[in-house]
């Protein structure tokens, strides 16, 4: 649309891909909104639309997504949760155990992450382990602690949905919906994300292409939600010496790409303690919107990836050597 279009002009355009029987999605930006038109089988005659009035350009997008593109929306997207957001100016930092244990570990670990100044606090209610004998998460309960964390410290609860119910319950207690490695291409459950009023936090899998990450993305904004946060957080290859291989290149490569806000797990990128400051300070260097750091007040008794998680003391540390590094490589405002 033209940048002074009104907003008549562009609900018109609206209803005319309705009835087109298309689906239009606008995406606000900070000059103009765009209009995405899917559901179509083949192209579509660009005349139906660059006629109407406050249209400016009617573009054809060849690629195999459509949402996700620059093409689309050159401005990066924002994704707010309430007064914090991912993508803007300040480094997000998204900290916590693994899973919640207990009310006085969530308690513990929150402390330490509001004391940093982090805005987000993770932490895991439902946790698909590759052994079904192992640590499965408390469920609802683990939720309603989380709950807890967030009404006595203000922090904006990450967590993660394994199934529709899932997104049900964590609607209903926390913030952003996580939706893990082994769930990038459940495709009804990305669907269902996409049907949220919750931003979703989209990891990349254990095996994903750049493309199948972006596509997964795109699968939940085809739903209409387009608060879209892309997580990498390590792909599996043949080193033995890390438990994952944190591809950093996706950072930049994604951003020739997409307008979508990407974060780096260093802490499941590695698998090991001691690697996650390094790679911490290194996917701030390349330009990541935020982290997301596993934290716990005894690692050495936690009941789900002990080996990855930071003390509060190591935590602490690492929020000032990034936040230092943001500062470096982040350009100055305009007129700042």
């Amino acid at each position: 649309m033209k940048a002074d279009a009104t907003e008549r002009e562009i609900d018109d355009v609206l209803r005319v891909v309705k009835e087109l029987g298309f689906r239009a999605h606008p995406l606000p930006g900070a000059t103009r909104t765009a209009i995405a038109v899917t559901g179509n089988q083949g192209a579509v005659d660009p005349s139906h639309f660059e006629n109407l009035p406050g249209v400016a350009e009617s573009i054809r997008v060849t690629k195999p997504y459509k949402l996700i593109t620059l093409d689309l929306r050159p401005e990066k997207t924002v994704v707010r949760v309430g007064d914090a957001c991912v993508g803007g100016d300040e480094l997000a930092i998204i900290a916590g155990p693994c899973a919640v244990e207990s009310r006085a570990q969530a308690f513990a670990v929150a402390e330490a992450v509001r004391r940093s100044g982090a805005r987000f606090f993770r932490g895991g209610a439902f946790k698909p382990r590759t052994s079904p004998y192992a640590f499965q998460g408390l469920g609802e309960e683990g939720l309603k602690i989380l709950a807890e964390v967030r009404e006595a410290y203000g922090l904006k609860i990450v967590t993660e949905a394994l199934d529709d119910h899932g997104v049900d319950m964590v609607e209903r207690y926390a913030d952003v919906i996580q939706l893990g490695a082994r769930n990038m291409q459940n495709f009804s459950l990305l669907r269902r994300a996409g049907r949220s009023p919750l931003p979703v936090l989209l990891k990349r899998g254990l095996s994903a292409t750049l493309d199948e990450w972006l596509l997964a993305a795109e699968y939940v904004m085809s739903e209409g939600n387009y608060n879209v946060i892309l997580c990498e957080r390590g792909i599996r290859t043949f080193a033995q010496h890390t438990r994952n291989t944190l591809d950093l290149s996706a950072v930049p490569a994604v951003r020739r790409i997409s307008h979508l806000p990407v974060v780096v797990d260093p802490s499941h990128g590695t698998g090991h303690n001691y690697m996650v400051a390094p790679l911490a300070r290194a996917g701030v260097a390349v330009g990541a919107d935020g982290l997301i750091i596993e934290v716990h007040d005894q690692p050495e008794r936690a009941l789900s990836d002990g080996a990855q998680a930071l003390t509060l003391e190591q935590y602490e540390q690492l929020v000032a050597d990034v936040r230092a590094i943001h500062e470096v490589v982040t350009p100055a405002p305009v007129g700042g």
